[in-house]
């Protein structure tokens, strides 16, 4: 069999609708068991509500690495980047902003935010120079900035914890709207331009056929090297926006924060039908991937089930998801 027989089999059982079908009968498949084994203890407004503070954080870093993945690429460094940004500026919160009133508090607090991204932008810009200019392999550079930029915030902190900022950060954790967490309001804000950038513009597209063939996206005219500091860029700034959303959940910023996070992240992109070899994804097919894995971890907590055994169950409903669509395609080349 050779490789174009199987890509174009391989991006048909990715597309949107065989996708979605099977995430749906998944979470069909799992409503229906832990209705039947939990009833009220799961389907009530508190485990909701849980559920709806928790999923943010793990939605944006998310996020943050299905853009790479869509490239044929990979962002180990997004954890890292996520918690340095952070601790920049959790430092300028409490360094600078501490007793200010006004118009000076405002101030501060708009140096802290533009802090953090700024670092974040940083770090994405060298993720995006080393792997374009330098021919480095994603894998290879997003290690190497991930120990690095670990090693500046554990050195920077001595692995101390820095917390107290202002109300309305907190507020962006742990407050409400008209009872919706303002944390999952935050997700659908970020969650909707990345939509909108990846599936209706140019960028979009070019994302995607490189992830199919950039080579071939290099010949026809394209600067692939501006598109991959661009996509290692804007995957950097949504771990800031990550970074922030943990930061106001914890009232603190550490270096070690959400480090269990990032296999994580890569398995809710495939099993939302992001092709790990690049070139097809849609923020959809992740979203509801998102909420198929909050719903096992909080049935599975309310079960009092081990977290290792969580993510076992993770594991093996990435193997089946992924080898029903596997054996389709192999159905699909060999019968008549």
């Amino acid at each position: 069999m050779s490789l174009s027989m199987t890509r174009p089999a391989r991006i048909a059982a990715l597309r949107p609708g065989p996708v979605m079908l099977r995430l749906l009968a998944l979470l069909g498949a799992l409503l229906l068991v832990f209705a039947l084994l939990l009833g009220e203890r799961l389907f009530n407004a508190t485990a909701v509500r849980s559920m709806a503070f928790q999923l943010p954080e793990l939605g944006i870093l998310s996020l943050a690495m299905m853009i790479p993945l869509l490239s044929g690429g990979l962002d180990l460094s997004i954890i890292a980047t996520a918690n340095l940004s952070a601790l920049a500026m959790a430092f300028v919160f409490t360094h600078l902003g501490a007793g200010q009133a006004g118009m000076m508090a405002l101030a501060c607090d708009v140096a802290a935010l533009a802090s953090g991204f700024a670092v974040a932008a940083a770090i994405g810009l060298l993720n995006g120079y080393v792997i374009a200019y330098l021919g480095v392999s994603p894998i290879l550079a997003t290690l190497g900035s991930m120990t690095m930029v670990k090693g500046i915030a554990i050195g920077l902190t001595h692995g101390n914890v820095i917390s107290g900022f202002p109300a309305g950060i907190v507020f962006l954790g742990n407050g409400s709207v008209l009872g919706v967490p303002m944390a999952l309001i935050v997700f659908v804000l970020v969650a909707l331009p990345v939509a909108v950038i990846i599936g209706r513009t140019p960028l979009g597209a070019i994302i995607a056929m490189c992830g199919s063939n950039q080579e071939a996206v290099r010949f026809s005219g394209i600067d692939t090297r501006r598109v991959v500091l661009r996509i290692y860029l804007l995957s950097a700034l949504l771990s800031a926006v990550a970074g922030l959303v943990m930061m106001a959940r914890f009232n603190s910023a550490n270096a070690a924060y959400g480090e269990s996070y990032l296999l994580v992240t890569i398995l809710a992109a495939v099993l939302g039908g992001i092709d790990p070899a690049g070139g097809f994804g849609k923020v959809g097919g992740l979203v509801m991937a998102l909420v198929i894995l909050q719903l096992i971890s909080t049935a599975a907590n309310l079960l009092g089930m081990s977290q290792f055994l969580t993510l076992a169950l993770w594991g093996a409903i990435l193997l089946a998801v992924t080898g029903v669509g596997r054996l389709a395609d192999w159905l699909r080349l060999r019968l008549p």
